[in-house]
């Protein structure tokens, strides 16, 4: 279950533009990795939609831009779940972060994230990313603010997001990557 269109790039703020759909993926339920290759440079952004739901657990979600896992990543998170904020850091991390409380095991309630990644082929500068994701949990819940860094200036042509524990995703679990104008 993907979030409409339409409510997905009100959420996005100023990206604008057209959103070309990319690639669909649906987890099987006995992996903790879902992969884009091949993705092509004619866009200037890229948007990754998810609808997730942990197989057990939880965990958080992050990706790893064109194999790198060396500590090249740093991020910033600001949490909040009706009771309550907190704030995190991280430098020096294998890894971007796209949301960093536990994902959901609740089909009925799935956590819903959408992952902005600006300029992915501009070579003269970092890649940045800015993700909005949150849950609820009939009553309860949570939302997340994150931001991370890729320190390289690399063209993005392939994402790795998977769970940091190791965590399968759960079936019914979908992410979908958009090209945008």
């Amino acid at each position: 279950m993907i979030l409409p269109g339409i409510l997905a790039s009100g959420i996005s703020g100023h990206l604008g533009g057209n959103y070309t759909s990319i690639a669909t993926v649906n987890a099987s339920g006995s992996s903790n990795t879902v992969n884009f290759s091949s993705i092509p440079n004619t866009y200037t952004h890229l948007q990754i939609r998810g609808s997730m739901i942990g197989a057990s657990g939880g965990s958080i979600l992050v990706a790893v831009f064109n194999g790198d896992t060396g500590a090249n990543y740093t991020w910033h998170e600001l949490d909040g779940n009706g009771s309550g904020i907190a704030a995190y850091s991280g430098t020096g991390n294998n890894y971007a972060r796209f949301y960093g409380r536990n994902v959901g095991t609740s089909a009925t309630y799935p956590t819903a994230s959408i992952v902005d990644i600006l300029d992915y082929t501009n070579t003269n500068k970092n890649k940045v990313l800015r993700s909005l994701a949150g849950m609820d949990a009939n009553g309860s819940g949570e939302v997340a603010f994150a931001s991370s860094a890729w320190l390289n200036t690399s063209a993005i042509n392939s994402i790795v997001v998977k769970t940091h524990d190791g965590t399968n995703f759960a079936t019914g679990t979908q992410f979908a990557l958009y090209g945008v104008k």
